[in-house]
């Protein structure tokens, strides 16, 4: 969670996005305008801490291998050492270790495959039957968080859920309206979290 600097709270209903969009907000002023979060692509996978990476160099059965990427963003290979992992993409990752290697290996080819992801976090906290962390491998909606979280505990006001979300100095609260939802009303506030969100059921 980022330290927060300047705290701006802000009240938007935000579309219902694919799991390949990012909601993200332009500015202050675009902000408090509209309710809308512009949605951006994200075209390529940015390795993260926690992530799985299966590491294959071609004909060097014995450095292929499985590798975790660690807190402080770097993995650990065999003759690569310690090399930063976190902030750039799989092929990225693959032309640096490839030079890397040149150093012992003539013309290596290195394949990456993201087997697990591990980095995609949210919470609900409230009154659910699990609160704390929920870990996925991809992008998921208010539903389903509050469906993993195990539903509702008693006395929940599902009607005043709100989601969130840390960005930049600011702090961004979507409303969330579950009785609206699942009776086909406003699905737009069945947004897909972003990793940190935190989902609150008072």
């Amino acid at each position: 969670m980022y330290a927060i600097i300047c705290s701006v709270v802000l009240i938007v209903s935000a579309p219902l996005l694919s799991p390949q969009a990012v909601s993200t907000p332009q500015d202050k002023t675009t902000q408090m305008q509209s309710s809308t979060p512009e949605a951006r692509p994200d075209p390529l996978y940015v390795i993260q801490p926690n992530d799985v990476l299966e590491i294959f160099v071609w004909k060097e059965p014995e450095l292929s291998r499985k590798v975790l990427v660690r807190p402080d963003g770097r993995i650990s290979f065999p003759l690569v050492q310690d090399l930063k992992a976190s902030g750039i993409s799989p092929g990225e990752l693959k032309e640096k270790i490839e030079e890397r290697l040149k150093a012992y290996l003539t013309a290596p080819n290195v394949t990456i495959i993201v087997e697990a992801i591990l980095s995609y976090r949210v919470f609900v906290v409230g009154k659910v039957q699990k609160p704390g962390a929920v870990v996925v491998e991809k992008p998921i909606s208010v539903l389903q968080a509050i469906a993993l979280a195990g539903g509702f505990a008693d006395y929940a006001k599902e009607s005043e859920i709100t989601v969130v979300r840390n960005f930049a100095s600011e702090t961004l609260v979507f409303e969330f309206n579950y009785k609206d939802v699942i009776k086909g009303r406003n699905a737009e506030q069945n947004i897909y979290l972003r990793n940190g969100d935190v989902v609150v059921i008072p």
